[in-house]
Formats: C-alpha cells, structure tokens, sequence
C-alpha cells in the first residue's frame, strides 16, 4: 500500500463509516479497485480509530456531560446511559473475544461477501422506514438488542451505523436519539482493539507490512473526513428517511456481485 492509496482509502473509512453504507464493505471495494493487497488488518484498526477519533471530538460535549454525572458516584440519567452503553458492547465483545479469527476470515471473502452484506443492509434501511411502532427512550432490554445489530455488523458490507440505526427505529427508539446512541456505543470496542493491536505489536510496521507515514496518512484522512461525516449524519438521520442508503446499498451490493465474477 502507497502512500497515495492510504489517503484514498482513508477518505473512503471516514465518508462511509458514519454513514449507513458500510465503512467496512466500501474498504474493500476500494482495495480491489485499487490493487491494494494487505495481510492483516492493521490498517483497518487505524482507520477505524481515526473516525472513533472524530466522533470523540464531534460529541465532546455529549461525552464532557456523561462523565460528569458518572463521577458524581450516583444513579443519575448520565450514569443510567453508561450503563445503558454497556450493555450494548457486551454482544460485540462476545464477537471479538471467541470469533476474531471467523471475524479476519470474512474480510478475505472479497465482493462477493461485501455485496450480499450490502443487500441486507438495504432491506434494513428499507425496513426501518415501514415498521414504526410507539416511539419511546432506549430501555436496557433495546441497548442489548441494538447490540446484537451492531455485533453482526463486523460483517464487511453490513453498515455498524445502518445496523445500529435501523434496529433502534424498528425499536420505537427516536431518530435523535439514536443516532447519538449508535455513535456513543462504538468508542470503547474500537478503541480497545486499537490497543490491544498496539501493545501486542501488531500495528507495527514490521508486523503489519505497511509504513508509519503510511498508516499515518490514512489516519489523518480518515479523521478529517469522518469528522466532517459524523456532523452530516446526526443532521440526515434527524431530518430525512434512510430510503436513499437503501438503493445505494442495494445498488452497490449487485455491482459487487456482479464484478466479483468478472
């Protein structure tokens, strides 16, 4: 991987990871449009980390608030949410901890797995348009599912955010709400394999295959761009419906499929 190929792509991470297309699926779509070979995913995990990176700095307001009511050391509604957040990590953290090794083998599966991920994450994005049931608060029982959505979304080509989204407003969970909720939820579960990448060496250049200046660049490109993302969607989930994720996600599925056997 180049340098200019680790802009790109990082451009790619933070454009797509906050919208409900799959961060994921369009990396890899980017890699074979590109020609880029790479024999483990370090520089997914950066990437990945850049635009928890930015959601970090988008909501460190929302993030200020919460840890103030936590450390006042009482049931308060900042706590009740954490605690809430911590519900929804368990399932993704089932996934990390016993099918890591089934997680790294879906990535090798190339087009053909991203674009059948593709189609389920636009019948998600559909459904959530038609089932409206009484919208209501995110309750404990709905944290756990919406965590269940976001564990199946290691997936490549099943959006984390069209997931986590979806699932809350099939749930009755409000849009602003949501949307707030499925940004929060992921920080801890990326930044954490972030780390343990970090302190176990894989990250390093040796390891990975790829440069410091490379990975770097991606970094930088995916944080910019995710940041910028970040603000776009809180704004598109509050104001328009997801039909229009749909069909990309529907029409970028069949091409996938389609090339993947070209």
């Amino acid at each position: 991987m180049g340098f200019l190929e680790a802009i790109l792509l990082g451009i790619v991470q933070g454009l797509t990871e906050f919208l409900p297309v799959s961060s994921s699926g369009h990396l890899v779509i980017g890699k074979e449009l590109l020609g880029v070979e790479s024999t483990n995913l370090s520089f997914e995990i950066v990437v990945h980390a850049a635009t928890v990176l930015s959601t970090l700095v988008a909501f460190r307001k929302d993030i200020a608030g919460l840890l103030s009511g936590l450390f006042r050391f009482q049931m308060n509604m900042e706590t009740i949410y954490i605690f809430k957040i911590i519900v929804s990590m368990l399932p993704v953290m089932v996934v990390g901890l016993f099918f890591k090794d089934s997680v790294e083998a879906l990535f090798g599966g190339g087009l053909v797995v991203v674009g059948f991920a593709l189609l389920v994450t636009s019948l998600l994005l559909f459904l959530s348009g038609i089932i409206k049931p009484k919208e209501k608060g995110i309750t404990f029982s709905n944290a756990l599912l919406i965590g269940v959505a976001q564990s199946l979304a290691v997936v490549p080509g099943l959006s984390r955010s069209g997931s986590t989204i979806s699932a809350g407003l099939m749930l009755g969970v409000k849009r602003e709400d949501m949307a707030r909720f499925s940004f929060l939820m992921v920080l801890v579960p990326i930044l954490g394999e972030a780390f343990l990448e970090l302190v176990s060496g894989d990250l390093s250049s040796q390891s990975s295959g790829i440069g410091v200046l490379v990975l770097s660049a991606g970094f930088v490109a995916a944080f910019l761009s995710g940041l910028f993302a970040c603000k776009a969607m809180i704004a598109l989930v509050k104001r328009t419906k997801l039909r229009g994720f749909a069909l990309y996600c529907a029409v970028a599925g069949i091409l996938a499929i389609v090339f993947s056997y070209v």
